[in-house]
């Protein structure tokens, strides 16, 4: 099946978009070899873009992008879609607000959830990024949409927007798959300081008032926003 001329630019922007974010995973160290993947839902329609299983992140490009239905279905593209695809499938399912999806095995906040414990809100970062602890999700087996109903579970449950998947290692969301990047790179921060935390000595809990106020903050005043003509 051809979707070019029936959705055009946005999909071909898309497929752009994602290879471009993959080599954000290996600019920031959290994917080695072919691991991991990004994801885009396409707007409108019961589908996302999200990268081949098993190919290199040298040879990834708009190209090569495939586009699926939520069920993980391969609809366009000459390679099978990524094994986690219907994790994300699930989670665009579920989570209407949701754009971006990411999954990485980054060192630090895989070490979290080979302990299966969440990362505890230390730090200021952690506040205004995630709004409190970064939880961990149940164990699933990879191939089909039990790991997406384990990030669903966890993130309506908590309110966040990463989780550490046990045993596996974190899955981030975002209104978009940039922002799911980002916050993916920021997840593997976070996880790393506080590991380094542990090392020399007890962290120091943040008060939930304040973490609410910070994650309140940055969410809605800090960073540049738009001004109304005349202001």
């Amino acid at each position: 099946m051809t979707l070019g001329a029936e959705i055009g630019s946005t999909l071909d922007e898309l497929r752009r978009s994602v290879a471009d974010l993959h080599r954000e995973l290996t600019r920031y160290g959290l994917v080695v070899w072919t691991a991991g993947n990004v994801s885009a839902r396409v707007p409108g329609r019961d589908l996302l873009v999200i990268k081949p299983s098993g190919v290199s992140y040298d040879e990834l490009s708009a190209d090569n992008m495939v586009v699926t239905d939520l069920a993980g279905e391969l609809v366009e593209g000459e390679h099978q879609p990524s094994s986690d695809t219907a994790a994300h499938g699930y989670v665009y399912q579920h989570m209407p607000e949701v754009g971006g999806v990411v999954h990485t095995h980054s060192t630090y906040a895989t070490a979290w959830a080979a302990r299966g414990e969440p990362i505890p809100c230390v730090l200021t970062m952690a506040a205004d990024e995630f709004g409190g602890d970064i939880p961990v999700g149940p164990f699933a087996r990879i191939g089909d949409d039990s790991i997406g109903r384990g990030i669903v579970e966890t993130l309506r449950h908590t309110g966040a927007r990463a989780v550490l998947m046990q045993n596996h290692g974190p899955f981030t969301i975002g209104t978009d798959a940039r922002d799911a990047v980002k916050t993916a790179v920021m997840l593997e921060d976070v996880a790393r300081t506080v590991h380094v935390a542990r090392q020399i000595g007890s962290p120091v809990p943040i008060d939930p008032e304040d973490v609410a106020a910070l994650h309140e903050r940055y969410q809605n005043v800090y960073g540049q926003r738009s001004v109304d003509d005349g202001e």
